[in-house]
């Protein structure tokens, strides 16, 4: 019954997108903040909605301690398609997405993906990867802020296992000196991808970890950062985990 809800919620959506398409444009013409705030709204009530019919509960932590006054870099442990829903639903502040370049061929969703400042990355093109750091280096100095999901895809292993993290998305962080937020989120994948192709019910939980500011890092820490945020996620994922409170 979830996944028949779920799917037909979507259906709505898709043809309510016209419109709000509209009403975001319109917004645009008060500056691009205005419209990526609008767009922003409106998926993160859209995203509501869409975990109220999953049956998800979410338990959210840390929002206090991302920085309010400037852009910062979210990087997750990647896990399930709900992770952008669940993310959408929690942060406290205006954000887009790196994603991958096979989203962009989505019908209606490509749409609000730009309208949301995401950027879409080729991991297989060199060329293509580098010109999507370049643009994401552009708009976090410009203010907004990225998640990234540094693993490059879903990991299926385990319950809190990740991929290694790749190097280069922390270039984000390096040339501009934003903040790095590490996100933990246990149990998305148990929404969906555990029991393909039903939705279930499921309790997760996400954390804002504490920032990682550029400035107090030594030459070390800033060469294995991809290494040093991974270390501190794990750590937030079985804190969670063994608390029982991802249960």
């Amino acid at each position: 019954m979830r996944t028949i809800l779920t799917a037909l919620f979507l259906g709505v959506f898709a043809l309510l997108s016209i419109p709000l398409y509209g009403i975001v444009i319109v917004s645009g013409l008060l500056g691009s903040r205005r419209r990526a705030k609008t767009a922003q709204g409106i998926i993160k009530t859209v995203s509501k909605i869409i975990l109220f019919l999953s049956g998800v509960k979410i338990t959210v932590i840390g929002t206090e301690r991302v920085p309010a006054k400037e852009a910062a870099l979210f990087i997750f442990n990647h896990r399930s398609y709900f992770d952008i829903l669940i993310c959408y639903c929690t942060v406290p502040a205006a954000a887009g997405f790196i994603s991958m370049k096979s989203l962009a061929k989505i019908p209606f969703l490509n749409i609000w993906m730009l309208l949301l400042n995401c950027i879409f990355i080729d991991r297989k093109n060199i060329r293509n990867g580098l010109k999507a750091i370049r643009k994401g280096v552009d708009m976090i100095k410009r203010g907004y802020s990225l998640f990234v999901a540094p693993e490059g895809k879903r990991n299926f292993t385990g319950d809190i296992d990740m991929l290694p993290f790749k190097k280069g998305t922390f270039k984000l962080a390096t040339k501009t000196g934003c903040p790095i937020i590490p996100v933990a989120i246990n149990n998305a994948d148990k929404i969906y991808e555990k029991h393909l192709p039903w939705i279930r019910s499921t309790h997760v939980v996400i954390e804002y970890g504490e920032p990682i500011y550029m400035a107090d890092l030594n030459e070390e820490d800033r060469s294995s950062l991809h290494i040093l945020t991974r270390d501190i996620i794990k750590k937030m994922l079985e804190k969670n985990q063994n608390s029982g409170l991802a249960r």
